[in-house]
């Protein structure tokens, strides 16, 4: 049973959930100055969906992962394929629920999300609107905490979360084969512009912006412009593990904006957790 557990933990890249609590935080922070008794349940809406994509990509990638990644749970044996499909569908459920349950007007943001996942995962992701739909996926998640009084000023901080993830879906593609130094230059632009817009708008916490900011740039930053300069797949695997944990950071920078102590305090401890867990794994697919 144990074993079975970490296969299913493995499917759904268990460790990669913590870069997703924060979503909704960045948009209660963002639309109303503080997070309320919802805070839990969206966050663990996010976690759920956000790993209902996990195993729904493994399922729709299984035939793929038996050439570039034999070791995951599908093709290794550890879970079979249906079962992926199950979680996925599970997880997806347990999601949309637990939103509707917070907020009415979260839980039918969380059905646009969980749209937007199976989309990506079962149709988008190979095409070149792949990137589009994932940033509309966590733009989407920003905004299920922003639902409510004050939803509009929330809209720029999930632009910018949204940008950073297209930015590094692309540069993820690289993962097997390599990237070009244009993209991962491109992404690494992206980063720059990501943390300079945090920053507007932030008085009179423009100081806990602008360190959230120079957080964020020091863990996306040197792996991204490490790839520009070397773009061969190892560089570039490297560049996509920093820009998803990169995105704690982010959301740091933009809940800190707001002088919101006690959520940016958490993810200052999830960033801590994230680092733990990051010398404990070795290896692992970020995508």
């Amino acid at each position: 049973m144990t074993g079975r557990l970490t296969d299913l933990l493995d499917l759904v890249r268990a460790p990669a959930a913590l870069t997703v609590i924060g979503d909704t935080l960045v948009g209660a922070t963002n639309a109303r100055g503080s997070t309320g008794v919802s805070a839990l349940p969206l966050s663990t809406s996010s976690a759920c969906l956000y790993a209902a994509g996990m195993a729904l990509n493994d399922y729709a990638d299984a035939e793929l992962d038996a050439v570039e990644r034999p070791e995951r749970p599908i093709p290794s044996g550890r879970v079979a394929r249906d079962t992926a499909f199950k979680v996925g569908a599970g997880l997806t459920v347990a999601g949309v629920g637990l939103a509707f349950a917070s907020r009415r007007s979260s839980g039918w943001i969380s059905l646009a999300l969980a749209a937007s996942i199976w989309t990506y995962d079962l149709a988008a992701k190979p095409t070149r609107f792949g990137p589009v739909v994932m940033a509309v996926c966590r733009g989407l998640d920003v905004m299920m905490g922003a639902a409510g009084p004050g939803w509009r000023r929330a809209i720029v901080p999930a632009i910018i979360v949204a940008a950073h993830t297209a930015s590094l879906t692309v540069i993820a593609r690289g993962e097997v084969n390599g990237t070009t130094s244009a993209t991962a230059g491109a992404t690494a632009v992206a980063s720059v512009g990501a943390a300079a817009a945090s920053v507007v708008g932030a008085a009179p916490h423009t100081t806990a912006a602008l360190l959230g900011g120079a957080g964020y740039l020091a863990a996306a930053l040197p792996s991204q412009v490490a790839a520009a300069r070397q773009p061969d797949a190892e560089h570039a695997r490297s560049a996509a593990r920093a820009s998803i944990h990169a995105m704690v950071p982010l959301q740091t920078a933009l809940v800190a904006r707001t002088g919101a102590v006690a959520p940016t305090a958490l993810l200052l401890a999830v960033q801590a957790a994230g680092r733990v867990l990051a010398r404990l794994r070795s290896k692992g697919d970020v995508t």
